[in-house]
């Protein structure tokens, strides 16, 4: 689809509306500190993001996964030094593109199904792939400095036998495995019904968010302004973000 006829006033202002959902989801979470180690925060912003993806499609799912975080961190910052807000993004990526890419060939309630399926895997194994191999190490050495204690002492609560040798062993299939497996169960089980009830009203959106034949000239200018005025939001997000974070560390 052109992006004229995409990035329509529609699509945005619904791009919008999730992006503030998930986000205020996003920054209400809470640990489940006697099945998983704290720092694994529960959080039901998946629910705002799928169905968004569902209605505009896993591109504008993708805009909606990145205004959240920018969202919590123009409101709360990070306790992370952004390692889990990169995190979040990138693991967001890997449920709704899937996700979105499914549904929008089938969609139907089995194809929504399938779809969340799908994404819930491929979420769960960049998941794992990624605490392993980039976000556990940035972490200790953003965080504590290089320093294992820390987090091992995180991880002792739940596996007292937890040592820096048998770290990742326990980390990754004890608790990023489940936990994730879990995040994904939980939003698709409330996603499917929600959605089945809201299906017709999406259905009808869809169908809005294709706008009627404009002049060539005014639909580029048009196209061009609001591309303009979402690059600018996304600057100040940043913008904020970055400031909240130097004015709170």
């Amino acid at each position: 689809m052109a992006a004229k006829t995409y990035f329509s006033s529609t699509r945005i202002a619904m791009i919008a509306l999730f992006s503030a959902l998930a986000a205020l989801l996003y920054i209400f979470n809470f640990a489940l500190p006697f099945a998983f180690p704290a720092f694994l925060e529960f959080r039901f912003s998946d629910v705002p993001v799928l169905i968004g993806t569902f209605a505009l499609g896993p591109v504008s799912g993708c805009v909606i996964v990145v205004m959240m975080v920018l969202i919590k961190l123009v409101c709360v910052s990070t306790s992370t030094m952004f390692v889990g807000d990169a995190a979040d993004i990138l693991v967001g990526f890997a449920l709704v593109i899937p996700a979105g890419l499914i549904y929008g060939r089938h969609r139907t309630f089995r194809g929504a199904l399938l779809s969340l399926a799908v994404g819930s895997l491929v979420s769960t194994a960049l998941a794992v792939l990624l605490n392993r191999f980039a976000l556990v190490p940035a972490y200790v050495v953003l965080m504590f400095g290089g320093s294992w204690e820390p987090i091992l002492g995180m991880m002792t609560p739940l596996f007292p036998s937890c040592t820096q040798e048998n770290f990742y062993a326990l980390y990754l299939w004890a608790a990023v495995l489940p936990f994730n497996l879990l995040r994904c169960l939980v939003a698709s089980l409330v996603t499917l019904p929600v959605y089945k009830h809201i299906s017709r009203a999406i259905n009808r959106l869809n169908a809005k968010l294709t706008p009627k034949q404009q002049a060539e000239g005014d639909g580029r200018l048009h196209t061009a302004l609001i591309l303009l005025g979402f690059a600018l939001a996304v600057l100040v997000l940043i913008f904020f973000a970055l400031l909240h974070y130097l004015l709170t560390a």
